[in-house]
């Protein structure tokens, strides 16, 4: 059944919210929609208190070990963490009290797919694919297609997201987290394309992110992936400076599904 599913976006060590195609390398061109005075381990720690499973902490960019570290600290064994994951650290990431580690950018060096890369995470957590979860977000190319965006969502990889690459990808991981980088943090709505296809392509939980912006949209996705998909919220919560949603009723939405 679709449920809420929390975030935590680090970029420079802070919990922020950030437009997320302006994510590049230089600081002019990014797009801050909210920087928090809390740390990380707050929203960690408010998560545990509210039994929302699933959540992701996101490394945007260096600088965000300690936070995440922390986060996970707050409530070890029950939050995932993504970002510059790697067939080397993995385990560490997992040692330090991550559920799962989430992938990328390491699966694509120069925008190709490697198998290799992925057989070597995998084979680091002990051929233990439960520990994985593999993120196939991605830009939309045309008007019914999707091709996975890495490098902080900068570069265009050669993988387009269809039936055929979520098959092929999952006897090797436990879910997929797949944002749609053209939508997040804009608070314009879901893209329900997306949505309804990733339902009828994968057979293992899968979470989407980008343009949530109110309770509506969780009935909205319910209603287009069956039940299937599961969403996440970042800008248009009250506790990361939005007005579209309230934390509260997210967590109360949660426990009205059965």
């Amino acid at each position: 059944m679709t449920r809420f599913r929390p975030c935590i976006d680090l970029h420079a060590g802070q919990v922020k919210q950030i437009v997320g195609g302006t994510l590049d390398n230089t600081s002019e061109a990014l797009q801050t929609n909210y920087v928090s005075q809390h740390p990380a381990a707050y929203y960690a720690q408010l998560y545990k208190e509210n039994a929302l499973e699933g959540c992701h902490v996101i490394m945007l960019g260096p600088g965000n070990e300690k936070s995440a570290r922390q986060a996970l600290q707050a409530w070890p064994g029950h939050l995932q963490v993504g970002g510059g994951i790697n067939d080397k650290n993995a385990t560490e990431w997992i040692e330090a009290g991550a559920s799962k580690v989430i992938i990328t950018s390491y699966l694509f060096p120069e925008g190709h797919f490697s198998q290799a890369r992925l057989d070597a995470v995998l084979e680091q957590l002990g051929g233990d694919k439960d520990k994985l979860v593999i993120d196939l977000s991605c830009r939309r190319r045309g008007e019914d297609s999707w091709f996975v965006a890495m490098n902080k969502w900068q570069t265009i990889t050669d993988m387009e997201v269809n039936q055929a690459s979520i098959k092929a990808l999952e006897p090797y991981c436990s879910e997929f987290l797949i944002h749609a980088a053209d939508n997040e943090g804009l608070q314009r709505g879901v893209d329900e394309k997306l949505v309804e296809r990733l339902a009828g392509w994968c057979t293992i939980p899968v979470t989407y992110a980008g343009g949530g912006r109110n309770l509506q949209d969780l009935e909205l996705v319910k209603k287009l992936s069956g039940g299937k998909v599961d969403l996440t919220i970042g800008s248009a919560l009250d506790c990361f400076g939005g007005s579209g949603v309230k934390f509260d009723d997210c967590v109360d939405w949660n426990r009205q599904q059965i």
